[in-house]
Formats: structure tokens, sequence, C-alpha cells
């Protein structure tokens, strides 16, 4: 394969003569390893037409360079780096440009400083990974998705994978969300009102920009997920932390002045408590009174394998003040990137126009695979699956946690796939976790979950969603074994 010509470039700054020049561009492109051993190079007429010097120029280049056992010559074939050519050296090249950006100045908004912690990526390599949000490939339909997947790429469906959407969806995915997945949860709403979002985060996102302005206040939980609370803060909106209890968000602690209020009614995220009915009712009441709006995520609501779960807030709301966040991240897999957004229809509209002016859509065959696996009915299959696992793995590890004596603080009435749980006051959870990654285990610290200056530092989050059953014995008893260690400092 030859190299391309377009990748050869002259410095308009270079000393010496052309011919020099030409070498050293060639050699340095070599030791830099961008040019490996057996490359063929550009033909002499090729490289001079394209530099827009004498092609005997870039002869005696490559002449010279041949001399020097950079290149070897194949007869009419061309020129090619030579097998005896130097390797490139082991360090980084040396950098050329010195950046005189004053980058603190130059940025006008700041999105770097979070709360948001960094995952391992490399969790499926620790044998005990007590890890939120990440899927189980054991559990995983992965033929039926594949059958999808090639459907999607069909002939047939060729325009839905290929067209621009503008600022529309996929009409059969958005079809089936209302017609089989909204119901489940008690809420109607009509194709106008549902947008395709890339998550439940996109989903937050578009709503915080579209209701938050620098003048209003929003209301969130705490503890909450921190990358909601992120968002929050880059909207510079006003932010009022109301602490939750074993019920969820209290209505009664919602300050005056609120805008909008973001709550996980179903499952609080950390805490997994779930709110009660009569609860639900108080806070739709108290919403009316500030005349606010309510953004509810119902992130793991598929998660629920203990007992039917609740109506959604959006099925009991009579007003149109509820938005409704879901997601097919958790129930699928995270590495989908697909979720929704349900909500009158004004708020749809502003919505897509946002989206449209960010991403256009997501992706067509994306939506297309995932209409063909709801509607095949390989995504009820996969929930009672993974209900079936879960509902498992959680009584092997509530006799665990029992036996070896750790502090379950927060579990959901219906399920979910984690337990928010409560070490010792003098027990860093942060610190453990970096001990527990030693022994394979990985657990998730609470302290990013609170906000304030003074946040707890003894809570942490055991999922079981990503360990098997078998496994679930031993890493509590290291888990254990980390908290007794750091309890004893």
């Amino acid at each position: 394969m030859t190299v391309p010509v377009e990748t050869f470039f002259l410095d308009p700054d270079a000393q010496g003569t052309l011919q020099a020049q030409i070498q050293q561009m060639i050699a340095e492109a070599i030791l830099s390893g961008r040019l490996p051993r057996g490359e063929k190079l550009p033909s002499t007429r090729a490289l001079a037409k394209h530099l827009g010097v004498s092609r005997i120029t870039v002869t005696l280049s490559y002449t010279e360079l041949q001399a020097s056992d950079y290149l070897t010559s194949k007869g009419r074939s061309g020129f090619y780096v030579s097998e005896n050519a130097p390797e490139p050296p082991s360090f980084q090249p040396r950098i050329r440009m010195e950046d005189k950006v004053d980058w603190n100045r130059a940025i006008g908004n700041s999105f770097g400083e979070s709360n948001t912690p960094q995952k391992p990526q490399n969790w499926r390599q620790h044998r005990y990974p007590f890890t939120y949000g990440q899927s189980d490939e054991t559990l995983f339909d992965h033929n039926s998705w594949r059958l999808c997947a090639l459907k999607a790429l069909g002939q047939k469906d060729h325009d839905a994978m290929v067209r621009d959407y503008y600022d529309q969806d996929d009409p059969e995915l958005v079809e089936f969300i209302a017609r089989h997945i909204l119901p489940r949860r008690g809420i109607l709403a009509r194709p106008e009102e549902i947008l395709i979002t890339l998550g439940a985060q996109n989903a937050l996102w578009l709503s915080a920009q579209i209701l938050l302005t620098q003048r209003r206040t929003a209301a969130i939980e705490d503890p909450c997920y921190y990358s909601l609370r992120d968002i929050l803060t880059q909207s510079r909106c006003h932010l009022a932390h109301v602490p939750v209890d074993s019920e969820g968000l209290p209505p009664e602690n919602l300050p005056d002045g609120t805008d909008v209020i973001f709550t996980t009614p179903s499952h609080q995220s950390p805490t997994t408590a779930t709110m009660p009915l009569e609860r639900r009712k108080r806070l739709l009441n108290r919403a009316r009174a500030l005349d606010a709006l309510v953004v509810e995520d119902d992130y793991d609501f598929e998660m629920s394998f203990l007992q039917p779960p609740s109506p959604a807030l959006k099925s009991l709301d009579k007003e149109g003040r509820v938005i409704y966040v879901g997601s097919f991240s958790k129930s699928l897999f995270p590495g989908l990137r697909l979720g929704y957004l349900v909500g009158s229809e004004p708020f749809i509209r502003e919505a897509r126009a946002l989206r449209s002016t960010v991403l256009r859509h997501p992706p067509g065959l994306i939506q297309r695979s995932v209409a063909y696996f709801l509607s095949l009915g390989h995504y009820d299959a996969l929930i009672r699956r993974i209900g079936n696992a879960y509902e498992k793995r959680r009584k092997v590890m509530e006799t665990a946690i029992d036996d070896y004596g750790l502090t379950i603080s927060g579990r959901g009435v219906f399920g979910g796939s984690a337990f928010w749980m409560e070490a010792p006051e003098t027990v860093d959870t942060s610190a453990l976790a970096n001990a527990l990654k030693e022994k394979s285990v990985l657990i998730e610290p609470g302290k990013p979950f609170f906000s304030g200056q003074n946040r707890p530092h003894h809570f942490y989050r055991l999922a079981y969603s990503s360990i098997p059953a078998d496994r679930i014995p031993e890493g509590i008893s290291r888990v254990a074994a980390g908290i007794r260690k750091y309890e004893n400092w």
C-alpha cells in the first residue's frame, strides 16, 4: 500500500536546499513511526507534483536516503522504507509547537470542574465488581440483538438507517414507547409528546437548558445523582438541596420560590428509597402550590421484580406539570445511550428544537434496531431474565450482608439493582474503595452523591447487576474485612 502523497508537506520555515528538506521530511516520518518498514513511498513524479518541485530533486532525495539505508528500491515497483531503517524511538517525539494560548482566559465557560467520579474502565478484570450501571453480558440476548441489527440494516429499512430525520425520530420506536412502554407506568402520551434522547442524562440536560435560567431555582434531592448536580451547576441556576429520608423527597421541605423539582421517586438515586403513593400525591400538590414543574427521572423502573411498581408521578399528573425521563441504557446496555422524554407538547417542541441544534437526532440505525428488539418481544424476555437473576443475587447479597455484619441504609421496595450501605463514621469509603481494588473488589464511595462542604464520607453503594451470585459472599467478606481494618485505624 502506497503512502498517500497528501501526507507530505514541506515546512515553509525550514532551512537548507529543497533536496535536504525532502530528505529530512521523510527521515523524520520514518523515525516517528509514521512510515513503518516495508511501506511504499509515492512515486517521484507524484511527490514532485504535490510539493511543486522538480522530479530530479525528489529522485536525488530518495537516492540519498537509499544510500543511508532509510529506503530501498525494488526496480520498477518504486521506493520502500528499508527493512534496515532505524526503528522509531520508544519515547515520544519532541513536541515542536509551544502552546501560546492562555486557556484560563480563553475558556469562557468551564465544564471540567465536576463531582462526577471516574469509574474504572477495567471493571470486568476485577473478580468482585459491585459496580453500578454496568451490564452483565451473560444475561443479554446477543443473538436476538444481532438479528434485529441485521434486520435494521436490510434493504427494506435502508431509508430509516441513512435518512436525516432533522428534528424527528423513528416513528416505529416512538409508537412502541407510546403504546407499550409508557402504559406500564400508567402514562398515556401522543407521539408529539415523546422525544428520543441520547440516554437519560441527555434528557436531563435538555430539561435543564429549557426550564432554568440564572434567576430560577431548581430543587434537587440530597444525596442525588451527581451528574444531575453538575448539569444544574453548569446552568447557573439557584440550587436548593433537599435532604431525603427513607421515603425519598419530603414535599413539605421544598422551599418557596422553587421553579423546577428534580426527583427520582421510584428508586431514589442513590439511596434506593421508594416514594409511597400518598407522598407522590403530596409532592404534586406542593408543586401546584409553588406553580413549579417536576422532572421525574424513572431510570430503573424496569427492575421492579419484587412487586409491581407504584404508578409514575406522570400518571398522577392532571395539569401537565410532570416531565418524565426514561432510559433503555439500564435495561439493555449502557453503551446504547438511548432514552426518552415525555412531556406536554409545547415543552417537547422546545426540546426537539434544542436537540436538533446540538445533535440533530440519535442515529436512525440504533433507533430502528431498538424498535425491532422491543416489538419482536426480545425486550420483555430480557427484562424477565434480568429480573429473575437480580432477585436471586439480591437474596444472596442480603444473606451475606447479614452474615458479615454490614449495615444496609437503603433498599428498594420493588427491586432495583443495588444496596445503599452505611459504614461506621470512622471509615472513609473513598480510601476503603482504593484499598479494596487491590483485593479485586469494586465498591462505589457515597461522598460524591452529597452536596455541601462537610459531605458524609461513610456511605457506599453495592450493586449486584454486574457480579455473579456465586461470587457475592466472598466479595462481601472482603468488604467487611476492609471495613474492620479501617474502623480500627
